[in-house]
């Protein structure tokens, strides 16, 4: 009997070898392999090892070697089939149906694998031809290089309606096999079918084997409806079942590389890039089952790398969810938190792969993620609410499957609460590493350098054990120590860059602007210190240009500060502030670019004053006013309007072909 191969790969993702071998073997953990007596032949030291990453066991006692099938053949003496059946059965799976149609479904597949490599073969070549220079303007903007372009085999489908079509078509390609693989939209309502992907750069996507089986694409222009598109579900594609850039990262991950889960393609790629090869993304929805199953299938502690919004942390509370119910001893997961408003992309282009190490090596675990959503809110001043927090904690250790991890996490929650009630000592809390809400003085002093709200812009509120004179402070230590907060040093904002490399390009505006470059406000530490160093210079020099006032830079020992500076500029295409630019570019950008910062930190600080008078009201027992309400909303849509018209400065600039823009 002939198994669908899908069927056997399912078999192997939901049974590790371990677990199967384990039935029969004693196993220890030995790094990342098991150890054990060989269960073909008598011997005292153990011999036997089990790789579950690579699907594997080897026995050096006798020579044996397998996986899963063959232990169970080797061990029971059981024929192929029987081992399957036996082996569906432990899995839960039922078994496949051998009939003539099974067999021409698995045909089926292999034709479409063929049309897929195709497509990833004319949208390759496309990538390289005069039609594809503005997909290659938008790689070279995002750092993109024509290796790592070749690497992930990265393409780009012509705007026309028809091209792809009538590539697969010169290849005896059947339109209803282009339909059915997802390449060709088509419908009863749709007389002629046409290219699903169109004027976009490429993300091939495949399995565990390497074969494509579906497409990521993103658009070149800002007006369509989807900034990014895949395939739909195909016989080859379930979106919630794959990773993007899985069979490499599952490679990287058995040789010692740290597993991470990034949110897009251009992250994974960049990650890549910055050396850190074991990186995947879900395939455009929220971590699924299914995914965390074969992300603790390559590793047991893989680290979320979300972006650093609202969103990005919505998405690792989520993910935190999923996982909770599923937890085995020593399986579980890590989260590490970007620099607000940042993705991995923004990260590696701007600090490079010290910035990255630097967010990963302060991963946190579930357990104190888990902790930081249930109490950022505050307020545990009222026995109310703390039974409230009590039982929200409470619920989520009840959540858990696993009887043994379930009472370490009550363990854990529950040290945290006496922690948080002044309960306890606070050994436990040495003994967990848990973070209180007990202020300490370097705590303070960092709340209060920041000048910052806790993550997200919510309104500051008093710590919950405050005594009267202390300072307001944000939610938790645990957000306002983490990478969130302390990223900004090591990433200048970009249009904080931009400033800075106007003057240092363009020392003219030192003469005519200095007032307006001295009033602007930066958040990151670096940019302000940049900017006086730039200031004083000029007061002993106005008549300096761009390469002395540079080299003077570097003399006064502020050379990082200019690596930091050029680091953060991630875009090729502000052309207006490039040292060849015209005076009245450079003017007009410049003039821009402040008019920007300043509206910026004004909505800024109109934000958290909206946001104070809503809390204010809200801790006083009264409900949110509509006033209130409509002044936030007003707020942050007034950010976002400016977030669409700080984008301006950019976009393809002049390396992509489009004329430029005016501001």
């Amino acid at each position: 009997m002939a198994f669908p191969p899908q069927f056997l790969d399912e078999l192997r993702a939901r049974l590790p070898v371990s677990e199967v071998v384990g039935k029969r073997v004693n196993l220890k953990r030995a790094g990342r392999e098991w150890k054990g007596l060989s269960p073909f032949n008598k011997e005292k030291s153990p011999s036997f090892t089990v790789n579950d990453q690579k699907g594997f066991y080897k026995d050096f006692s006798s020579g044996k070697s397998g996986d899963i099938f063959s232990f169970v053949m080797e061990t029971e003496g059981l024929t192929f089939v029987e081992a399957v059946e036996r082996l569906a059965a432990m899995a839960g799976l039922p078994m496949p149906v051998a009939t003539k149609e099974a067999a021409q479904r698995e045909e089926r597949r292999k034709t479409l694998h063929d049309v897929m490599e195709i497509a990833a073969k004319f949208f390759q070549a496309t990538l390289s031809t005069r039609i594809g220079a503005k997909a290659r303007g938008y790689l070279a903007d995002r750092s993109i290089d024509p290796g790592t372009q070749l690497r992930f085999r990265m393409g780009y489908a012509p705007g026309e309606r028809f091209a792809l079509k009538e590539h697969l078509g010169s290849h005896n390609i059947p339109v209803a096999d282009m339909i059915e693989a997802g390449m060709l939209i088509g419908g009863d309502d749709i007389p002629v079918p046409y290219d699903r992907f169109r004027d976009r750069v490429m993300f091939p996507i495949t399995d565990l084997r390497g074969r494509i089986i579906a497409f990521g694409g993103r658009a070149l222009e800002k007006d369509v409806p989807a900034k990014y598109l895949n395939s739909p579900e195909t016989p080859l594609f379930h979106k919630g079942s794959n990773l993007y850039n899985l069979p490499a990262a599952r490679q990287a991950a058995h040789n010692g590389a740290p597993l991470i889960v990034v949110e897009g393609y251009v992250d994974v790629i960049a990650m890549v890039s910055a050396g850190f090869e074991g990186s995947v993304a879900p395939l455009g929805t929220a971590l699924t089952e299914d995914q965390l199953t074969l992300l603790w299938k390559m590793s047991d502690e893989p680290i979320l790398c979300f972006d650093g919004d609202n969103a990005g942390r919505k998405a690792a509370y989520r993910a935190g969810d999923i996982a909770l119910p599923r937890l085995l001893p020593g399986k579980s997961l890590k989260f590490a938190l970007l620099p607000d408003g940042q993705d991995p992309d923004d990260l590696v282009r701007a600090g490079g792969r010290e910035a990255v190490a630097e967010v990963l090596a302060q991963s946190l675990p579930l357990a104190q993620m888990l902790w930081t959503r249930e109490t950022e809110g505050g307020g545990f001043d009222t026995p109310e609410r703390r039974a409230a927090l009590e039982s929200r904690v409470s619920h989520l250790t009840a959540t858990i499957g696993d009887e043994t991890v379930r009472k370490y996490y009550k363990q854990d929650f529950n040290d945290r609460l006496r922690a948080l009630f002044g309960q306890g000592d606070g050994s436990s809390q040495r003994r967990t590493g848990s973070a209180s809400w007990q202020q300490s003085e370097p705590w303070r002093q960092q709340a209060a350098a920041q000048g910052q709200g806790r993550a997200g812009n919510y309104p500051r509120r008093p710590a919950a054990n405050a005594r009267p004179g202390q300072p307001y402070l944000v939610a938790s230590p645990q957000l306002a120590t983490s990478p969130i907060h302390r990223g900004y040093r090591t990433s200048i904002p970009l249009r904080e860059a931009l400033i800075l490399k106007a003057v240092l390009n363009h020392p003219w505006l030192l003469r005519d602007h200095l007032e307006d470059l001295a009033q602007l406000e930066f958040r990151h530490a670096d940019a302000g210190r940049l900017k006086g160093v730039l200031i004083d210079i000029y007061a002993h020099d106005e008549g300096i240009d761009a390469p002395g006032l540079q080299a003077e830079v570097v003399t006064r020992g502020a050379g990082d500060l200019l690596e930091r500076a050029d680091r953060a500029v991630t875009t090729n295409s502000v052309w207006g502030l490039a040292p060849e630019s015209a005076p009245a570019d450079v003017l007009s950008t410049w003039k821009q670019l402040v008019a920007l910062h300043r509206q910026w930190n004004s909505l800024i600080k109109e934000l958290k004053d909206a946001e104070l008078a809503l809390a204010s009201q809200l801790e006083s027992g009264q409900d949110a006013s509509e006033a209130n309400n409509s002044w936030l909303r007003d707020v942050k849509a007034r950010l976002a309007d400016l977030d669409g018209t700080e984008a301006l400065i950019e976009g393809f600039g002049l390396s992509s072909g489009r004329a430029a823009r005016t501001f």
